[in-house]
């Protein structure tokens, strides 16, 4: 996925500009799982070439944070898959904290998300309780086979 731009809510409009830092201009690799549905999503309610907007109101215009969630039926959708009070920003923090998970490194995570600073990428990082289970796990593994190696 390319991202070159941003939408900025400003009070009396939406504006395209660039990125926040350099950082934010990029192309991160999507999950096949989630290209599938965009290709999906893109052949039904997407017209234009590559920089039509992906996802618009029924009137083909950019969402604004306050029809959105009308819009998309978010605040439905995520209720009836469990996730009550789940927020679309959500998505940010899901999609570092499951890269970390898998081994993603600091650097890589930063370049995903678009920060320039090691610090912005760390507040959408979170630890979660099943990685630490991992954690413990593989130093149990490694415990073991260090023991075996010294008998």
């Amino acid at each position: 996925m390319r991202v070159p731009r941003k939408l900025a809510a400003l009070k009396d409009r939406l504006e395209f500009g660039p990125p926040k830092s350099a950082a934010g201009v990029r192309v991160v690799a999507l999950p096949a799982a989630a290209v599938e549905s965009l290709r999906e999503h893109l052949a039904e309610y997407v017209e234009g070439g590559p920089d039509s907007l992906i996802f618009t109101g029924a009137k083909g215009a950019p969402l604004r944070s306050s029809n959105f969630g009308r819009a998309v039926k978010w605040t439905k959708t995520v209720a009836s898959v469990g996730l009550a009070g789940f927020h679309f920003h959500d998505l940010r923090h899901t999609g570092n904290t499951l890269a970390a998970a898998f081994g993603a490194s600091t650097r890589e995570l930063m370049h995903r998300m678009g920060h320039a600073t090691m610090r912005a990428a760390l507040i959408y990082q979170h630890a979660t309780s099943e990685r630490d289970r991992e954690i413990a796990s593989a130093m149990d593994r490694r415990i073991a086979g260090e023991g075996r190696r010294r008998r």
